[in-house]
This record gives structure tokens, C-alpha cells and sequence, in this order.
């Protein structure tokens, strides 16, 4: 690794990037790796889309671990507002600091205004809070479920990743004097405009292929058996290509195989994966669905699968 890929510094090639997330315990392709090293080095955001538990908050995670930075997270929701993404006012404070000033007989309403519409009753919240200066150098923002959100706060958010600056009516404009890391993720539940995708760099996050869910399990999981984990991997590769609601993600590979280490096994059986398969699986009809001639077929399938990888 180069001199500059150590902590803290932004890393000098697509392979440092990728170690760099590997030693968080991300597995990246080689494909993650560039998009995230162009957006470092292009000081662009980085949209990263995806279904539900690829990993695309991890990445977030791993990089403002691995850069020393600290992690800004703006969780999106639907109804989402400035007050809770950008910054409030303290109303309880600024009405006490009214009554102060009128008991202490001050009638200048102007210099009140300017009191309370001052610095210090500023509530600052996760956009505003990232375009601060920090000591361990810019932040990394994460925009997590962008697609939560109406189109109304996507179009509040041009005026963040293209200026780094937002706009107070009281304060004036506030700016970033570096910029921070952005990434944005969405689970795609809706389109995100095209005038938002165009001020960043895309990248879409799949399920992974059976070799670098294994890195992944490995990574994670160290202390998982062996034969464990090769069979879970197999299985769960298999059981993605079946007619379900919702397939499971990484996060869910990692949470049953977890499942299965606290339950000592060493490898699968028909008995302990129906047991388990509120683990993998999030709805009961995909668990319904998932019966026993399944869930025995499926096994054979990972075992000859895993056997083939040996």
C-alpha cells in the first residue's frame, strides 16, 4: 500500500481503496473499489443503489472507519423536513432570552432579533453539522434510503452536493471549507430524479457471487466452520434464485449464519434450517414457501455446490 493509503489519507490507487475497505471487514469488487476511489479523488458524491441488505451502508461505515473520519448519518424517511435534516431553532431558549432582555427593560427589538437569531440557538442537524470544519478533516455524510424522501427535499439537496452550502434565511449562507465525503444510498422503492443523479457518480450494489460472499462470510465470521459456512453460502445462493417476496441479502446471510454458529452447528440439516428460517427470511409466505421438500433440495443443491467449489 502506498504512503498515502494510511489512515486518514484518501488512498492512491483502486487497490488501496479496496484495502482499505477490506481491512474494515469489506469485500469489494473490483468495480465498488473504482467507483469509491474516482469519488474520493473527483470530490464527487457517490450514489449507490441497490435492494435492501447488499451492503450499501457499510460502505459508508467502512470508509469513515478506515479514514479516521467521523461518520454523519441523515437517516431518510418519508415527511423528512429541513428542521430534522438541516438545522432548528431553539424555541425554548430564544422565548427565555426574550423575557430576559424585556425584564431587563431592553426595547430594542432589533438587537433582541439579532440575539436570538445568533449562532448559539443554532440546533444544527446532520447536513449542516457535516459542512463544519472537523478536526479529523472533512466528515463522511451518509444519505441513507434517499428514496424515503419526497422530491421536494431532493431538490433542497442540489443546493448541498453542488455548492456545499446551505442557506439560513437568518444567517445567510453557510459553506464548507472542505468539502465533505458524500454517499447516498437508495433501495430504489422509487426513482431518484435525473437533476440529483447527475451531480454524482453511480454505482449499482448486487448480490454478490458465491466467491465473494465466502470473502465476505470469512471476513465476518471468522470462527464460523468451514464446512459451515461453505453450505450456507451455496444455500443461500440457491435459495435466491427461487420465487420469493424478498430474497435475502448479505446482512441476512450474516445474521443465519451467526444463528447456526450460536447453535454449534457445523453444517446444515433440514431440521435446523426450518428452525432457522425466520433468519433468512423476513415474510412469512417466502417462509411459508419454503417448505420441507425445499428446504431438503436446497441443502443437496448447497452441498454438491459447495463440494464442486472444494
Amino acid at each position: 500500500m502506498t504512503a498515502d493509503a494510511t489512515r486518514g489519507a484518501l488512498p492512491g490507487s483502486i487497490d488501496d481503496t479496496g484495502r482499505l475497505l477490506a481491512g474494515q471487514g469489506y469485500v469489494a469488487d473490483r468495480a465498488l473499489s473504482t467507483v469509491v476511489f474516482l469519488a474520493l479523488r473527483m470530490g464527487r458524491p457517490l450514489l449507490l443503489e441497490g435492494e435492501a441488505g447488499v451492503g450499501k451502508t457499510e460502505v459508508a461505515k467502512a470508509l469513515a472507519a478506515a479514514l479516521g473520519r467521523r461518520l454523519i448519518r441523515l437517516q431518510c424517511y418519508e415527511g423528512l423536513d429541513l428542521s430534522a435534516a438541516v438545522y432548528e431553532w431553539n424555541h425554548a431558549a430564544q422565548m427565555i432570552a426574550i423575557r430576559l432582555a424585556e425584564a431587563a427593560g431592553e426595547s430594542d427589538k432589533g438587537a433582541i432579533a439579532a440575539d436570538i437569531f445568533s449562532d448559539r440557538y443554532l440546533l444544527r442537524r446532520p447536513l449542516l453539522e457535516a459542512l463544519e470544519p472537523h478536526t479529523e478533516g472533512p466528515p463522511v455524510l451518509l444519505v441513507d434510503e434517499l428514496d424515503r424522501t419526497d422530491e421536494a427535499f431532493e431538490a433542497f439537496l442540489l443546493e448541498v452536493l453542488s455548492d456545499h452550502q446551505v442557506t439560513i434565511p437568518e444567517l445567510g449562507t453557510i459553506k464548507a471549507a472542505a468539502p465533505p465525503i458524500v454517499l447516498l444510498t437508495s433501495n430504489r422503492t422509487r426513482e431518484i430524479h435525473d437533476a440529483l443523479k447527475r451531480r454524482c457518480l453511480y454505482h449499482w450494489v448486487d448480490y454478490p457471487d458465491a466467491a465473494r460472499e465466502m470473502e465476505i462470510l470469512r471476513a465476518r465470521l471468522p470462527n464460523a466452520p468451514a464446512r459451515l459456512s461453505a453450505e450456507v453460502v451455496a444455500f443461500v445462493q440457491a435459495l435466491r434464485k427461487e420465487d420469493l417476496f424478498k430474497v435475502p441479502g448479505v446482512a441476512e446471510t450474516l445474521d443465519w449464519a451467526s444463528a447456526l454458529v450460536e447453535l454449534n452447528a457445523v453444517s446444515l440439516d433440514p431440521g435446523l434450517v426450518g428452525d432457522t428460517l425466520g433468519v433468512l427470511l423476513k415474510y412469512q409466505d417466502d417462509i411459508a414457501r419454503t417448505d420441507a421438500p425445499r428446504i431438503e433440495r436446497l441443502i443437496e443443491e448447497a452441498r454438491q455446490a459447495s463440494r464442486a467449489a472444494e
